[in-house]
């Protein structure tokens, strides 16, 4: 019973400081970084071959260093996981040498051989294996309901059904064509997710995460809430990095939230707030979540326009958090960081100022149109030649060494929950799924954009229950985003829409993976950081449907209804804000912190004379909450000093 269980869960982490990650994993590591490098930026090779190679050197890695289940030996390689690795390369060379006679084969007409057969089932087995060693039980359940529903679906009745799918022609679709194992989550993760997470490694180790830290201190550490404010702005900083809100909270959390706790802080409320600006992280231009490069891959919408389109709606999803942050902060009564612990804005610009040339780097790239690839490939040489200008930052052979390694490690996770993504997009496909959910969604939401838009969002929180968010985003992609369209959303609302809620399931009650991350460091339970987060972070659940409706927030439209709806938008942030604190100098009572609700909604309409109308009552409420007097504020409440 206790090792069925144990399959439930994540596999354990080995030890990777003796043999086995000295002379092994690690240098596996290395190879494969250095060649997606050289093959991406130098020479450009076929994709599909690449895409083989890749898949079968990261599945290698996975059962070289993760464990079968969570209770599995640390120190010790078990002969069955040597195998699993030695079959993951058996089967990517099978592949490999196949490779021409695989991209020019005619689908579901030439017929499989009995060798395409054994090596594409291996294949599927490990995938779906090193699935739920890597990421847990919630993808590998989809996956394995979506597999089913492949090749027994023709046993249902209704529309739900389909017709009859043999295990050669599921095989053929899900492995030997470019729509499934080696998709386009795959290709994503070899090309813009590795690279961009080998900058976010390089500039780690190179001590960039600490200068940020350093820089939002000596900004934000004499506030009110300094604490609070320095998890916000370091994580969103380090976050539009690492585009993960799991390894944001784990990297800056071990920091800013016993911070916090020391200066008076809930451990709920500090996980809360760490929580929700390291999910912000993942929708933060300029770099994003990956999720942002496989809706570029997607949409064919060019990432750099993406990026743009998500400046507003990411600086409105921080300005909401700060500014709870700081009215919480005055209601609590605490203050901020004592002055020998804050660092001096102009000693940290001295000592890491240069940091801020590779992110540079990264924007006019960007913005000179480059592609993904080369713009982090521009970031990284920029970062390096920065390190290089300091003894301290300098990185020498071994350093690079190491960390081209750690990037392939962090990597792993992605890399296998892509694949198996790839098989619910091919499973997708294949039996026209997603038409019919398009057909249900059109039943239950009628004509109207707005109930179809809840429905969507409400599919996204529920897939991200312990899946990633690029995982979360491809099936909603594949699911729901033609419906929105249809009913009248643009393509890059519509999927920017769910990339926000793909985000945002990483903090989302019941299952919030970025919660239980901090809850340990908190030690508090994840449900109530969980509802913290939420809490804090309350306008980027209603800020998608805002720029769904009208493209002010994405910066499309004439210039002056793009400045008004953004305007109106800034006011709604902070009407939301004192409603859910019920502060503004002084405690709000409950009548007029729903009016400043209701105000902040009413400004995220598109409708003008309803914006007028919210902007007057929420003023209203804001201003008398000015007027002198002591009567509900919080030094009413403290005793007085004699």
């Amino acid at each position: 019973m206790r090792k069925l269980a144990g399959l439930l869960t994540t596999g354990s982490r080995r030890d990777l400081s003796g043999p086995l990650g000295s002379f092994v994993v690690k240098p596996l590591g290395a190879v494969v970084a250095l060649g997606i490098v050289y093959t991406t930026t130098i020479r450009i090779v076929d994709l599909f071959a690449m895409t083989i190679v890749f898949l079968g050197m990261m599945l290698a890695m996975v059962f070289l260093s993760t464990g079968a289940t969570e209770d599995s030996d640390r120190q010790r390689l078990p002969v069955g996981d040597l195998l699993l690795a030695v079959a993951s390369l058996a089967t990517s060379a099978y592949f490999l040498y196949h490779n021409e006679r695989i991209i020019t084969r005619i689908t579901l007409l030439d017929e499989l051989t009995r060798w395409d057969v054994v090596c594409g089932t291996s294949l599927l087995l490990i995938t779906i294996e090193a699935t739920r060693r890597t990421v847990g039980l919630g993808i590998t359940s989809v996956v394995l309901v979506f597999l089913a529903y492949n090749l027994w679906g023709d046993h249902i009745p209704g529309m739900l059904g389909h017709g009859v799918i043999d295990y050669e022609h599921f095989l053929d679709i899900m492995v030997f064509t470019t729509d499934g194992i080696f998709g386009v989550p795959v290709r994503v993760a070899l090309t813009y997710v590795f690279l961009f997470g080998l900058f976010g490694t390089f500039l780690s180790r190179t001590g960039g995460g600490d200068f940020f830290f350093d820089l939002a201190a000596a900004v934000s550490g004499r506030r009110p809430g300094g604490a609070a404010k320095i998890a916000v702005t370091s994580s969103g900083l380090y976050g539009t990095i690492s585009g993960s809100p799991t390894a944001d909270v784990v990297t800056t959390g071990s920091i800013t939230i016993p911070m916090m706790k020391r200066l008076g802080y809930s451990g709920a409320l500090a996980g809360g707030i760490e929580v929700a600006a390291s999910t912000g992280g993942s929708i933060l231009p300029p770099v994003m979540g990956s999720a942002a490069f496989i809706m570029a891959e997607f949409t064919g919408i060019p990432y750099a326009k993406i990026a743009l389109a998500a400046i507003v709606p990411a600086l409105l999803y921080y300005a909401c958090v700060y500014l709870q942050v700081h009215l919480r902060s005055l209601k609590l009564g605490l203050a901020g960081l004592d002055e020998s612990r804050i660092p001096k804005l102009g000693v940290t610009l001295k000592q890491g100022g240069l940091f801020a040339v590779p992110l540079l780097a990264l924007v006019i790239a960007l913005l000179l149109g480059y592609s993904p690839v080369y713009v982090a490939v521009a970031g990284t040489l920029a970062l390096l030649a920065v390190a290089m200008l300091r003894k301290s930052t300098r990185l020498g052979v071994l350093g690079i060494y190491e960390t081209l390694a750690e990037s392939s490690m962090r990597v792993v996770p992605v890399v296998a929950a892509c694949a198996a993504a790839g098989m619910v997009v091919a499973g997708l496909s294949m039996t026209g799924f997603g038409a019919k959910v398009v057909g249900l969604i059109f039943l239950i939401a009628g004509e109207h954009l707005f109930p179809a838009m809840l429905v969507a969002a409400l599919i996204a929180i529920l897939l991200g229950m312990g899946m990633p968010t690029p995982s979360v985003y491809i099936i909603v992609a594949v699911l729901v985003a033609p419906a929105l369209t249809q009913l009248g959303a643009t393509t890059m609302g519509a999927n920017l829409f769910l990339v926000y809620f793909a985000s945002l399931s990483a903090m989302t009650p019941p299952v919030a993976v970025a919660s239980f991350a901090a809850a340990p460091i908190a030690d508090a339970n994840p449900i109530a950081i969980s509802v913290n987060a939420v809490r804090v972070a309350i306008t980027a659940f209603v800020i998608p449907f805002s720029f769904v409706f009208s493209g002010d927030l994405l910066l499309d439209g004439v210039w002056w209804r793009v400045v008004i709806g953004c305007v109106a938008a800034a006011a709604a942030v902070v009407f939301l804000c004192a409603g859910a604190e019920g502060y503004w100098r002084r405690e709000i009572a409950w009548g007029k912190r729903l009016v400043l609700i209701v105000a902040g909604f009413g400004l995220l309409t598109p409708w003008n004379g309803v914006r007028i109308a919210a902007l007057a009552f929420g003023a209203v409420v804001l201003f008398a909450s000015l007027r002198p007097g002591r009567e509900g504020t919080l030094e009413a409440t403290l005793p007085r000093r004699p």
